[in-house]
């Protein structure tokens, strides 16, 4: 058995450590009971509410599914990092073959052919076989499939020590929380692009103020370090579990602002604000504002900084050098939305598809998080694997939705569905079923290969159907897994100010899409943006944190998203409403 960690893996983790199982037995070819047996035990893993390192085996077999032995596996995997079957399985498979199961569209089957008839035992050996086109003999493969495992290696590199919005915050937060305990008194923030909401980071930057020497010695003293990259009394760096690498600065108090604006800009940003400075003959750096002689001018606020360089303070999400610091010198800044401005969450899924909660239960979580209204918008037919909804069923649940409705006092649940856009941009569902409902957003699911032109009038012809109020996550993209779809989404932003349709930032942590750029071009043509959860389960609900961050990166204020409008006044801006182009049957 594996010696103890230092800190306990939380339940992501562990349930990566069962999918890998769960892989390297089909693999080996084993059992399919068996192998599902530990994809469902990652499953329920991965959602629970209750740590799994904090229960015994008793308490984990409580949990649906958690039988005596996965119990145990799991409470190993949560002490150890893995577990003897893990450790069984690498004796027969090299290790390196798990970074080959990560790679985008590389299934264990193909891995298992690969590995049998090319030898193949990792990301390296992959690449150079397919570079020499030695995939496309193996039987069942073929070119185009090489051309994709070319495709994923590309992004894998590309994407090589980034991290997601999300888990980076998490990983910061958890890492705060640590140095808190040791520096209670201390100041200690995120700074750096997670500071800013970008939808991937690099690095950790962690910035103290109201500390001494011993902060940095418990930083690199973290239980979950496994390498001390520099530490000396006002700066340390190491590399965290899970591929983070974390920076931390301590500054004394009168330096705090000028710190806090240096970490978080961006360094085109940094480089326009210095630039001010330096054409008043000053000097600015991560200690302060100085005049020609050395002064202090500011440096304990960050307001103090852009107020001294004639500017109003910039929200963090703004610190891009894309205009912000004219806007800042003009008073033009907009009012950015916050959180609490969302008076709906207009896609989530539940049971009726491939959601994990009833409705009732999304509709408690959505009430307590203080929402007015929802819409459930559970998946069309076309998707099987989802438990798609055919017209029969669809007209079903928008009956029980409604009922369901009708019995709750100061709260509305809308009737919709999440309409799949087909290949040639027809809907999944029948005109008279989807004029039924109380809200439409079409999305694309599926051959997401086709070019430009393909893509783009495949989008625009959903944008002109009636019934469609809102476009779900346009470019499907999946960040650091794949590549947005080849789309103009230009033309498409067009269309959508042409037909009244909202476009959606999907909150999502693996797409955040629209992205802030391109929400940002939609609020300047017209078009309203929804921010939607895309929920599956009660935590999801929360995503809404990431959405949020993304629109106030793309310059949009509160008016500019739909779904922060009263029910009354959101039916209204709905298009079908707008252009009494559709009937609801609400």
């Amino acid at each position: 058995m594996s010696a103890p960690l230092a800190v306990p893996l939380d339940n992501r983790a562990v349930a990566r450590v069962l999918i890998e199982i769960a892989d390297l037995l089909e693999l080996k070819g084993e059992n399919p009971f068996k192998i599902r047996a530990y994809r469902n035990g990652a499953d329920v893993v991965a959602h629970a509410a209750e740590a799994a390192s904090a229960l015994d085996e008793a308490g984990l077999r409580a949990w649906s599914g958690i039988g005596k032995d996965l119990a145990t596996r799991i409470r190993e995997i949560a002490s150890t990092g893995s577990c003897g079957v893990r450790d069984e399985l690498l004796t027969e498979f090299p290790e390196t073959l798990l970074e080959v199961l990560r790679l985008q569209g590389v299934g264990p089957k193909t891995v298992a052919l690969l590995y049998k008839e090319l030898h193949i035992k990792s990301l390296e050996d992959l690449g150079q076989a397919a570079r020499a086109g030695r995939i496309r003999g193996v039987k069942g493969m073929g070119a185009k499939k090489e051309e994709l495992i070319l495709k994923a290696l590309d992004e894998r590199q590309r994407h090589a020590g980034r991290h997601l919005l999300a888990k980076a915050t998490g990983v910061a937060d958890d890492l705060i929380a640590y140095l808190t305990t040791h520096a209670p008194a201390a100041t200690i923030v995120t700074v750096g692009s997670v500071r800013r909401g970008a939808e991937t980071s690099g690095d950790l930057d962690l910035l103290a103020t109201g500390a001494d020497a011993s902060l940095a010695d418990a930083f690199v003293a973290y239980p979950t370090v496994e390498r001390v990259l520099g530490h000396g009394p006002t700066k340390a760096s190491v590399l965290l579990r899970g591929g983070y690498q974390a920076d931390l600065r301590v500054v004394q108090p009168d330096q705090r602002g000028a710190a806090l604006q240096y970490f978080t800009g961006s360094k085109a940003h940094n480089i326009a604000v210095r630039d001010r400075a330096l054409a008043r003959g000053w000097k600015l750096n991560e200690y302060g504002l100085f005049d020609a002689d050395d002064h202090a001018i500011a440096g304990a606020t960050e307001d103090g900084i852009y107020q001294a360089l004639g500017m109003n303070w910039i929200a963090p999400e703004l610190r891009e050098n894309r205009g912000e610091l004219e806007a800042a010198a003009a008073g033009a800044l907009p009012n950015l939305i916050v959180a609490a401005d969302l008076k709906g969450d207009v896609h989530m899924h539940t049971t009726e598809s491939d959601g994990r909660e009833s409705l009732e239960t999304m509709v408690a979580a959505a009430r307590a998080r203080g929402l007015q209204y929802i819409a459930i918008t559970d998946h069309s037919q076309s998707l099987a694997m989802t438990n798609g909804l055919d017209e029969r069923r669809t007209y079903e649940a928008a009956d029980r939705i409604r009922a369901y409705s009708a019995t709750l006092k100061d709260f509305t649940v809308l009737a919709g569905i999440e309409c799949d856009i087909l290949a040639d941009g027809t809907l999944d569902l029948d005109d008279d079923c989807l004029a039924s409902l109380d809200i439409v957003v079409a999305s694309v699911h599926s051959a997401m290969q086709q070019d430009e032109a393909e893509m783009t009038a495949r989008v625009i012809r959903a944008i002109e159907h009636p019934a469609v109020d809102i476009i779900g996550h346009l470019t499907g993209r999946m960040l650091l897994r794949r590549d947005p779809a080849r789309v103009n989404v230009e033309k498409v932003i067009d269309a959508a100010a042409a037909n009244g349709v909202a476009l959606e930032i999907n909150s999502q942590p693996y797409r955040l899409d629209l992205s802030d750029s391109h929400a940002r071009l939609a609020r300047d043509r017209g078009v309203k943006i929804a921010i939607n959860s895309d929920a599956h389960e009660v935590e999801a609900l929360g995503f809404t944190r990431w959405g949020i961050l993304t629109a106030r990166r793309a310059w949009l204020a509160k008016d500019d998203v739909i779904n922060t409008l009263p029910l009354p006044a959101f039916r209204g801006a709905l298009r079908r409403h707008r252009q009494g182009a559709v009937s609801s049957g609400g």
